[in-house]
């Protein structure tokens, strides 16, 4: 079993550290992908700190940043968000999470992103202004994660993901993998790194009636099918650190988890696209006897801050804050998170979610 254990890290190792040959940001290749529903983090608290904390995020949300930081979920994690994205589109995001811990080491993870792009007006050849009624459009991203500690500094994970989108009459789906790694280090456990590739996973392709259509040659019907080519996922790296700084700070009786009067964290995550330019994100969390958290962050990219040449409707300054309420002596908390993401256009990106933590 050791030896599984050993390989299963060795191979997620060198699958993470192997794939930059391949996945050197190209921003000449912007919009030739698809599934770009992946690339949305539906969570508040990494959200508030623009998505740094591909080092330190723990729990269920660390699925979408680094799935290693799941190993991390004491017992039982329930989690419900919701995103107005860019508000005034009227595009919702409700996203749905729950970890549980099996045996000593291993955390089971459950996901679930669903999107809501409202009534939009369906239009035809003889209607191009609309007028023919309406539809909906089905996106999707749901699933499976499985991390473990493989020691008291080494932790890995690794997710499946089940990716849809389309509309009644033509969509596609398809499989995506993530992985990740997450090395603690300090004698206070205080200094994190992490790697996480994400999104990987084989083309995808629209079918349906919707991709054929009736048409009628000397009295005689035939049915053209149009074939959709195969577009490929967004798949992403991203390398973090981060630091946590304590003051009026006190041991519990095991002498391994430290509680503080005052905590501040300080991470920073530099993420490679393979269909975009590249991130560098920095954050900090101020948290006070870890009850009320204040977070803020900045993510930037070449020509973000240029009107002429941003490719990113993100302008990269984040905030948000939360609550951690006490439910059990044994650490249980409900907690209240929030996060803004200010953007060019279309009101900002606004997360609100609620977590029961056991």
């Amino acid at each position: 079993m050791k030896h599984l254990y050993k390989n299963l890290i060795l191979s997620t190792l060198g699958m993470l550290f192997l794939s930059p040959v391949a996945m050197a940001g190209n921003e000449d290749r912007i919009g030739a992908n698809g599934a770009g529903q992946l690339l949305i983090n539906p969570w508040a608290k990494s959200s508030a700190l623009a998505s740094s904390n591909t080092a330190n995020t723990i729990g269920i949300e660390s699925v979408f940043g680094n799935v290693a930081g799941l190993a991390f979920t004491k017992k039982t994690e329930a989690v419900f968000t919701h995103t107005r994205y860019l508000s005034t589109s009227g595009v919702g995001i409700n996203n749905l999470g729950l970890s549980q811990k099996l045996g000593e080491n291993g955390v089971l993870g459950l996901t679930a992103k669903m999107f809501d792009f409202g009534e939009i007006d369906q239009t035809t050849y003889e209607n191009p202004d609309g007028g023919a009624g309406t539809y909906r459009a089905q996106y999707a991203v749901v699933g499976v994660s499985y991390a473990r500690a493989f020691s008291d500094r080494i932790y890995a994970g690794l997710t499946a993901k089940v990716v849809t989108e389309g509309m009644s009459n033509a969509n596609a789906t398809g499989i995506a993998f993530d992985g990740g790694v997450r090395y603690v280090a300090g004698k206070k456990e205080n200094i994190k790194f992490g790697i996480a590739l994400k999104n990987v996973g084989p083309k995808m392709s629209y079918g349906g009636d919707g991709m054929s259509v009736k048409e009628t040659l000397d009295g005689k019907e035939f049915t053209l099918e149009v074939r959709s080519e195969g577009f490929e996922m967004p798949s992403t790296l991203s390398i973090g650190v981060s630091y946590d700084y304590y003051i009026d700070e006190q041991a519990d009786s095991t002498g391994k988890e430290i509680k503080s009067m005052h905590r501040l964290t300080g991470s920073g995550s530099f993420l490679s696209n393979s269909f975009g330019r590249d991130q560098v994100s920095v954050g900090a969390e101020y948290a006070f006897k870890e009850m009320f958290m204040l977070r803020a962050g900045l993510m930037y990219e070449n020509g973000l801050w240029d009107d002429a040449d941003n490719k990113n409707i993100r302008m990269g300054p984040t905030f948000g804050g939360g609550v951690a309420v006490p439910l059990t002596q044994n650490g249980g908390t409900l907690d209240i998170d929030y996060a803004y993401q200010v953007t060019s256009a279309l009101g900002g990106i606004h997360t609100i979610g609620l977590r029961v933590n056991l």
